[in-house]
């Protein structure tokens, strides 16, 4: 729903009655009715007749008295106008001072089939960016506790979108929101169990609509410790490494493995969040392709534990761990030792959060090994980091381009 002004958000019958009572007024001059305060007004020009038929919005017609002679029809329209006009004109006054005490009440009463979006961070602005390329006139409602001047205003007039300052997780808050009439509920703030709880409320709030609602969990062990709680089943739950890794798989590395013959070697240089989704994503759909998945990471041995805990990642291939920087040449001399890092079959994948470090391996890699496959990682679109990759042929990957070319349809496309 875009943001409004309060001439707009005006109901269109109090400018058919605005108009009914000035029209009426002054065609009650001109058919010749007079006023006993200013006689010969029937006789007056039509500007002058005009100006006192606008004046009885302000002071009705004690300025002008009663009317009096000319037909019956014209008395009463003028009659009519001397009511309706300063009645019509104080009750748009109350009616201006009650939005601007409860403003988001008067935006969401008539609002329906609606996109609700909790959380105003980069996320919410990747979300709108795929939705508005699909979809540039649905409603959209964003809510949070706290916004950026800027954000607030790049969501108002980029997106078209209502801005309301409230906790998503509080249900009299909830209860504004008109959810039974919308068409999707995005949970996209940074706090995991906040919007496992305002799932839970939303979810107890309006049944059936556990399956409009989207849970983003930015903590991926608790989201899949979660996956068993009623919310998790009701809802979709989606974590921006896990999107962006299924993301990466699917539009990177399938095309390739497809277009080697023989098993392929994958190096996740960092084993965050993002290299653990690359891996799940990995032997998801493309199990049967590797040959070998090397790891490197200054803290590879401990988060390969927590990875093996909350998953087994068993299969038919060879895993190496190296833990170290993926900066330091003498990690890739021992990992040279274990797999030929400069066949066609080998792909490099730089996914630290030191982007820079990721660019400048990047760079040493193919310069070392022209015939790997390097692909770099940076958390937001970069035109230096796309222009120099492009130049070393280099794959240079964003997670917001990632999570943007992942989002699902359904998140978007409504019937």
């Amino acid at each position: 729903m875009q943001s409004t002004t309060i001439t707009t958000l005006l109901p269109n019958w109090r400018t058919l009655a605005a108009l009914f009572f000035f029209f009426g007024a002054l065609a009650g001059f001109q058919m010749g009715v007079s006023v006993t305060e200013r006689p010969g007004l029937e006789h007056a020009g039509l500007l002058s007749q005009a100006y006192y038929s606008l004046s009885l919005f302000v002071v009705g017609g004690v300025d002008l008295g009663t009317p009096t002679g000319g037909p019956l029809l014209g008395r009463a329209l003028l009659w009519l106008a001397y009511f309706g006009a300063p009645v019509l004109a104080a009750s748009t006054v109350v009616g201006v001072l009650i939005r601007g005490l409860a403003p988001q009440h008067w935006q969401l009463r008539r609002i329906k089939g609606h996109i609700v979006i909790g959380g105003a961070g980069e996320l919410t602005l990747s979300y709108l960016r795929v939705l508005r390329s699909h979809n540039p006139k649905i409603p959209v409602v964003v809510v949070d506790k706290n916004f950026e001047p800027s954000m607030k205003e790049e969501l108002r007039q980029a997106y078209h979108a209502t801005v309301l300052v409230g906790d998503i997780a509080h249900e009299f808050f909830l209860r504004q929101l008109r959810l039974e009439h919308a068409a999707k509920v995005l949970l996209l703030c940074d706090d995991s169990l906040r919007s496992y709880e305002s799932a839970s409320i939303i979810t107890r709030l309006v049944p059936g609509i556990g399956r409009k609602v989207v849970i983003h969990c930015s903590n991926l062990r608790f989201m899949r410790a979660m996956a068993s709680s009623s919310v998790a089943k009701q809802c979709q739950t989606f974590n921006t490494y896990n999107l962006a890794a299924t993301g990466l798989v699917h539009n990177h590395l399938l095309k390739h493995f497809q277009q080697t013959e023989r098993r392929d070697s994958v190096v996740l240089a960092g084993f965050g969040r993002f290299g653990q989704t690359i891996l799940e994503s990995l032997l998801d759909n493309a199990a049967n392709e590797l040959d070998t998945v090397v790891i490197v990471d200054t803290d590879a041995d401990r988060r390969v534990l927590i990875a093996d805990e909350q998953r087994e990642f068993n299969g038919g291939y060879r895993r190496e761990i190296f833990q170290g920087d993926i900066s330091h040449p003498e990690v890739w001399r021992k990992m040279q030792e274990k797999i030929d890092l400069g066949r066609e079959t080998t792909v490099v994948v730089l996914g630290t959060g030191r982007e820079e470090e990721n660019l400048r391996t990047s760079l040493w890699l193919k310069r070392k090994f022209p015939g790997t496959k390097v692909i770099a990682r940076s958390a937001k679109s970069s035109y230096f980091a796309s222009e120099v990759s492009s130049e070393h042929d280099i794959i240079n990957i964003s997670i917001t381009q990632l999570v943007e070319e992942s989002i699902p349809r359904d998140w978007v496309e409504f019937s």
